[in-house]
């Protein structure tokens, strides 16, 4: 329970934050979502970080960890655990299940958008 609690805190904050910087930032620039773009990249930066804090030297628990990535990352963007889990690919040179999941993932999930919208019409 205490794990979810940290999981929930964290994505409650990271979904504020994310809510805040892209109403700042989505209309700066005309036909390009520059809020959703900075908060990807921002999310990139922060899951790689605090999870290199956590392997280096064990400076974060797992329950510190949990918070920050799970929660927060997860909240504030699910495109840091895409890159995350892209990376994991990379690392070990598994560039078939990169390329697969990478196509799977932008082309099937543009179709799912837009089955969504269609079955609400």
């Amino acid at each position: 329970m205490k794990q979810f609690l940290l999981v929930f805190l964290g994505g409650g904050l990271g979904s504020g934050m994310r809510f805040l910087l892209s109403k700042t930032f989505n209309n700066t620039f005309h036909n390009f979502f520059l809020g959703t773009f900075i908060v990807n990249i921002i999310g990139c930066l922060l899951i790689g970080f605090i999870i290199g804090l956590s392997f280096k030297n064990n400076l974060l628990s797992s329950n510190q960890t949990l918070l920050l990535t799970t929660g927060f990352c997860g909240g504030f963007t699910t495109f840091s655990t895409f890159a995350l889990e892209q990376h994991s690919f990379l690392k070990t040179g598994d560039i078939v299940n990169f390329a697969g999941y990478t196509l799977a993932s932008l082309i099937i999930g543009v179709l799912a958008v837009a089955a969504g919208f269609w079955f609400s019409k």
